[in-house]
């Protein structure tokens, strides 16, 4: 089963739809004996490679090597979401979708009357811009190089400076003001007050969902005086900031208009301008909202494009924008997932270079791109002058450890490869020389790989890291486990990461995965609910007890079972984060001990223990509380 679609269900769907019908309608098939034939949707071809069974309900495409069924194809073709593929199946073959229960019945009927006012809002939004009262917000948009003929394209509104100027038009559509707060546009006082407007005086930029509908909205300040130059609407029920990315609906257009055979860059920006000055070029691009890149966000983005740019503005800002980003990908990293950088030049944006410059300079700057291992080691390399012994050991320390953090294992060792031939390739004319026992000997590399010496610990240091990855329990790891049963919301703001990692224990990869399945498929499930499903999967009370029993043991380094609310989240979040970092420097230690036979670096293990060691010590410590019971974590 995935998600609320079990196998019963899908199959019901796909037998009354014929892939060569809906194939068809995108690709141009004839029949050959038993199959159909066409060129590859996938590649740019001029004998067909392409083939469809009816019979086995199938396609195969030779160019690509890619197969399945129809909802591999809508995803392949029409980067839809597994769900999606499903739902728009399901209209197609008349089979009506699995009913949710009563409390998600609710909830989507909520998020339908909400959105219904975000476009009623939107609308409005358009009206104003080009009424008397949208006259500056039009010339500055002129002046910005956004003509009017492009306006009803990404639906740009205007929002007059009254206090209560869309409330007081849908309010008398019908809408009641707790229903307008609840969608983002409207602010309810603390002290009680009446409901006032939250967008006011400010150019409007509709969030559209994948789909395309109106989730929420950014608004862009007229008054250069205004606390905020950009306001994003809040976190609602059918708007999350994490989750989704301003201008993908449009960029996947333009994804699915590109000829046959080509891969359009993905490009991600910071602003809206940037956004639609992109798409303005024929560049699909998408920009996070006011907040870092996050994992989902990652996750969605891959789904588009197996390599996006990350474009960010060369000032210190943009720098540390892209260094967030690429902490946040590391851990996520697979073959065929990863991430570019491009830097448009001259300190401008790519709303500046298109309009100063033009569309093709545009895209040729976003065309020259940085790969994701260089723009690490580049970032690594900067932050420090390398003028001493210790400073390069610590560049060389820090390598390691982040090529650690990549859960994929053949991917973390090419990484560590890639980055430490980059060490290397700093002093390219420097004779690599290893100090070995205790009386100093120099050996050359090549000597060293000859004598191959005993190494006293190294063998016996990798094999014990490996036990503590494969073997028991860890406490800390069922302590987190507890809580994400008992609240299967702690885990969103983490939630790739769980399904990738679990909880750091190889024996708790089950209930992650499956605790992982029901977030994606309920968004409230409390503790009842969460227990009688996990049991349905096979998870035995015996099991829960036994998994309390291994928490109980985690003591002080779960000091969120103790807590309840947001603050039990937080330090949920702060622990999965340390554990998380353990594991890595688990992996760093046991590469640096088996590499001690190539290259003996003797220092670096070293210095990789220490930290270890030295966060072992933390987790077993009340590290979340300060002397002011303020949050404490590692630096």
């Amino acid at each position: 089963m995935v998600g609320r679609f079990d196998e019963r269900f899908l199959e019901e769907v796909k037998s009354r739809l014929r892939p060569s019908d809906v194939i068809g309608r995108t690709v141009k098939l004839r029949k050959q004996g038993r199959e159909y034939v066409g060129l590859s949707p996938f590649n740019k071809e001029k004998t067909p490679s392409f083939y469809v069974n009816d019979d086995k309900g199938q396609f195969f495409d030779f160019s690509s090597g890619k197969t399945g069924d129809l909802i591999t194809f809508l995803q392949e073709t029409e980067r839809l979401t597994f769900a999606e593929a499903v739902e728009r199946l399901a209209g197609e073959a008349g089979v009506p979708l699995p009913a949710l229960d009563p409390r998600g019945q609710e909830q989507d009927k909520k998020r339908h009357e909400l959105g219904d006012w975000l476009e009623m809002a939107a609308q409005w939004f358009e009206g104003e811009l080009r009424r008397p009262v949208g006259r500056e917000a039009r010339a500055y948009l002129e002046k910005r190089g956004l003509p009017e003929s492009e306006w009803a394209r990404f639906r740009i509104g205007f929002s007059p400076g009254g206090r209560t100027a869309l409330k007081d038009y849908l309010v008398t559509k019908g809408a009641r003001p707790p229903e307008l707060v609840e969608t983002g546009l409207l602010i309810a006082p603390e002290d009680g007050g009446a409901a006032y407007d939250r967008f006011r005086d400010r150019i409007i930029f509709p969030i559209l969902d994948v789909r395309g509908r109106v989730v929420s909205f950014g608004g862009r300040a007229m008054d250069p005086q205004a606390r905020a130059k950009y306001l994003n609407g809040p976190e609602t029920v059918v708007f999350h900031k994490g989750h989704q990315l301003y201008g993908l609906s449009e960029a996947r257009k333009i994804i699915a208009a590109a000829p046959s055979g080509e891969d359009p860059p993905l490009v991600v920006v910071e602003g809206y301008m940037d956004v639609i000055a992109c798409q303005r070029a024929g560049v699909p691009a998408v920009a996070a909202m006011g907040t870092a890149l996050g994992e989902d966000q990652m996750e969605v983005l891959w789904r588009h494009h197996p390599e996006p740019t990350l474009c960010f503005d060369g000032d210190r800002a943009g720098r540390q924008a892209a260094g967030r980003a690429i902490d946040r990908a590391l851990p996520l990293l697979k073959p065929g997932k990863s991430l570019k950088f491009a830097l448009v030049e001259g300190g401008k944006d790519p709303d500046d270079v298109l309009r100063d410059q033009g569309p093709a300079v545009l895209k040729a700057q976003l065309s020259r791109t940085m790969p994701f291992a260089e723009a690490l080691f580049t970032r690594e390399k900067d932050l420090e002058d390398l003028d001493t012994p210790e400073r390069k050991t610590a560049l060389k320390v820090r390598l390691r450890k982040l090529a650690a953090t990549i859960a994929d294992p053949d991917l973390a060792a090419a990484y560590k490869e890639d980055l430490l031939a980059r060490f290397e390739g700093l002093w390219p004319t420097r004779q690599p020389v290893y100090t070995v026992g205790a009386a100093g000997r120099e050996l050359s590399r090549a000597r060293w790989d000859k004598r191959k010496p005993p190494l006293t610990g190294a063998h016996v240091e990798t094999k014990d890291a490996m036990e503590r990855l494969r073997g028991a329990p860890r406490a800390l790891s069922a302590a987190l486990a507890v809580a994400a049963v008992r609240d299967p919301g702690v885990i969103d703001d983490a939630i790739e990461r769980v399904g990738s990692h679990g909880f750091g224990d190889a024996k708790l990869d089950g209930l992650a995965h499956e605790l992982v399945s029901l977030r994606y498929e309920t968004e409230h499930l409390e503790m009842d609910a969460s227990l009688r499903r996990l049991q349905a999967k096979g998870f035995s009370s015996a099991d829960f007890v036994q998994l309390q029993k291994e928490a109980d043991r985690a003591g002080v380094s779960a000091p969120f079972l103790k807590e309840t609310g947001e603050r039990a989240r937080m330090l949920w979040r702060q622990a999965f984060d340390l554990l998380m970092q353990l594991e890595s420097l688990e992996r760093a230690v046991t590469a640096a001990a088996q590499d001690l036979s190539r290259d003996q670096d003797i220092t670096a293990l070293s210095s990789l223990k220490a930290e270890r060691d030295q966060l072992r010590k933390l987790l077993k410590s009340d590290w979340a509380n300060g002397e002011d019971g303020a949050v404490v974590l590692p630096h």
